[in-house]
């Protein structure tokens, strides 16, 4: 790993960037990424100049060779110093102007998550979101929670985390954190925050297959789970919608030099007619695969 430039690490926030190939929207993150925070760019096996690109913008780059969402965050949480460590996607779908919001939060709770807000129509298909609504319901109804989104951008103290024991190597890490943390009595408060179209395409919203995989992943730590009590204070967290938080503008992501763009070329249909019968098929497909999975 290399060493990153101009940082104290006693005075940081630590953020935790899972990544596969992200060149394209990394500079955009980076160099939105307020003072005091501190980004660790965990490579995951990217195959494009991520890694380079991270590491030219002050980024401590960390590679993590055992593929996967869940890896790819233990690496960076124990790579991690500060106090406090957040966590969000590398993809420019979420804007790090929002973390010290949700650092805010840590007053008065100990999990913070981010409730995405779309900012356009497309910036959450109508799958992937009907799989975090059904995911989000059967947390609610296993861990006494009152939560509506399992996002991804998130803020909590490193050593409470760690004493989580978190074990889940795939996409099921964001909810076994919630479900450990509400099992251990922890206050969890959400907070809006802007949801923009993600840079290039993405490996599980993206796809109803990609999402099927995270859904999988998903129900599987709950059935792990579905033995665990809940301890009775942890039955009626805190729980804060951010009333005011308003989208920011949409943002224009330009490629580093020399990075290879990572946009979605597949030929868009030629009339808006053409595009419920696929929608509605997609959200037929994953709804089947979640009642099944009940």
């Amino acid at each position: 790993m290399n060493e990153p430039r101009g940082i104290s690490v006693a005075t940081v926030i630590d953020v935790v960037l899972p990544c596969l190939n992200e060149a394209a929207a990394l500079p955009w993150v980076l160099d939105r990424m307020p003072d005091g925070h501190r980004p660790i760019v965990v490579d995951n096996g990217s195959t494009d100049r991520s890694a380079e690109i991270a590491a030219a913008r002050g980024a401590l780059v960390v590679r993590e060779p055992r593929r996967g969402f869940g890896a790819a965050c233990h690496a960076g949480l124990a790579t991690a110093t500060a106090e406090i460590v957040c966590f969000m996607d590398a993809d420019a779908s979420l804007d790090p102007g929002e973390l010290p919001r949700l650092v805010n939060g840590l007053a008065t709770a100990e999990l913070v998550l981010g409730r995405r807000r779309p900012t356009s129509l497309g910036a959450w298909p109508v799958h992937a979101r009907l799989g975090n609504a059904v995911l989000a319901r059967s947390l609610n109804r296993r861990a006494g929670t009152r939560l509506h989104d399992l996002g991804p951008m998130r803020a909590a103290r490193r050593e409470a985390l760690e004493e989580l024991g978190l074990t889940d190597m795939r996409f099921g890490y964001p909810l076994e954190m919630v479900l450990r943390a509400a099992q251990a009595g922890w206050r969890i408060t959400e907070l809006d925050t802007a949801y923009h179209p993600r840079e290039g395409r993405s490996k599980v919203t993206g796809t109803v297959r990609g999402t099927l995989r995270a859904v999988r992943d998903m129900r599987r730590v709950l059935a792990a789970h579905a033995t665990q009590p809940t301890p009775a204070h942890a039955t009626q967290p805190a729980l804060v919608h951010d009333a005011q938080a308003t989208p920011t503008p949409a943002h224009a992501i330009q490629p580093a030099p020399g990075a290879q763009p990572t946009h979605d070329t597949s030929p868009a249909p030629a009339h808006a007619s053409q595009v419920a019968p696929t929608r509605n098929a997609q959200v037929a497909t994953t709804t089947a695969a979640l009642e099944g999975r009940r």
